[in-house]
């Protein structure tokens, strides 16, 4: 295979699946491991994609750029289960939880679907929906008014006015992007405000979070790192990321990934 055919396969992967890792394009292309890393240099030279430990991901977009709920359901999906799984795990029964817009914790509240008396308060109409499918007799879930992002996150004045004077036992936190510098951020100003709205409201806070997001910044920040209590993300997490985020977070929850049929 020429080096111009395999590029364009490992553009298609990164495209689809928004990152690859070093040691799977070893083997689905039968190439050696210096190969596949002459190969990621020459892309990120042109821009194409943004090498990371291990691999490489999609290369950061402007900062206001916003991709919708479709399009981000189909990126890092081994991921994102075993992170919402692990998410899911640390919410208790009885208890008041939020969740904020995202894939990630669209798939959290499908972890927390059969958790016993749950009371849940979301501005998400993809969580909602989750929990409306259910419908155990046992949850109470309160959705925010407001108006739909591209992320179809529910935003604006009555979204806030739905979780201002709340107290919740947890939030499970979605983010754009996560930095050492700039924090927890999104790319949209209004659900910025929404969702620091109910980091307020947390009494602990849990970010989900893969490892792509790893130096994406959004322009407006939601929260520092330090506020965060535990994040979960996963073990495509470059190293020198791993150390940062110890620093930083209450608690750093590396989650292994495996096949979803592996998951259970």
């Amino acid at each position: 295979m020429l080096a111009a055919q395999r590029q364009e396969l490992i553009l298609e992967q990164v495209r689809r699946t928004g990152g690859v890792r070093v040691a799977d394009l070893v083997e689905s292309l039968a190439v050696s491991d210096m190969t596949v890393r002459r190969d990621l240099d020459v892309l990120e030279h042109r821009g194409s994609l943004r090498k990371v430990h291990g691999g490489a991901v999609a290369p950061e977009g402007p900062r206001t750029e916003e991709p919708g709920f479709e399009a981000k359901s189909t990126r890092q999906e081994d991921e994102k289960h075993a992170i919402a799984r692990a998410a899911a795990g640390l919410v208790e029964p009885h208890s008041a939880v939020g969740l904020s817009a995202g894939t990630t914790t669209a798939l959290v509240a499908e972890y927390l679907a059969d958790t016993p008396g749950l009371t849940v308060v979301t501005n998400s109409l993809h969580v909602a929906e989750v929990f409306h499918r259910t419908a155990r007799p046992d949850q109470t879930v309160a959705l925010t008014g407001g108006f739909r992002t591209p992320s179809d996150a529910l935003v604006g004045p009555l979204a806030l006015a739905s979780i201002r004077g709340l107290n919740l036992d947890t939030l499970v936190l979605g983010v754009h992007g996560m930095h050492e510098r700039a924090g927890f951020t999104t790319p949209n100003l209004m659900e910025s405000e929404t969702n620091r709205a109910l980091v307020e409201a947390a009494a602990t806070l849990v970010v989900a979070a893969d490892h792509s997001k790893w130096g994406t910044v959004g322009i407006s920040t939601i929260a520092p790192l330090d506020r965060c209590d535990v994040l979960v993300t996963d073990s495509g997490i470059p190293d020198a990321a791993r150390a940062a985020l110890s620093e930083r977070v209450g608690r750093l929850v590396v989650t292994d990934v495996r096949p979803r049929t592996e998951q259970g």
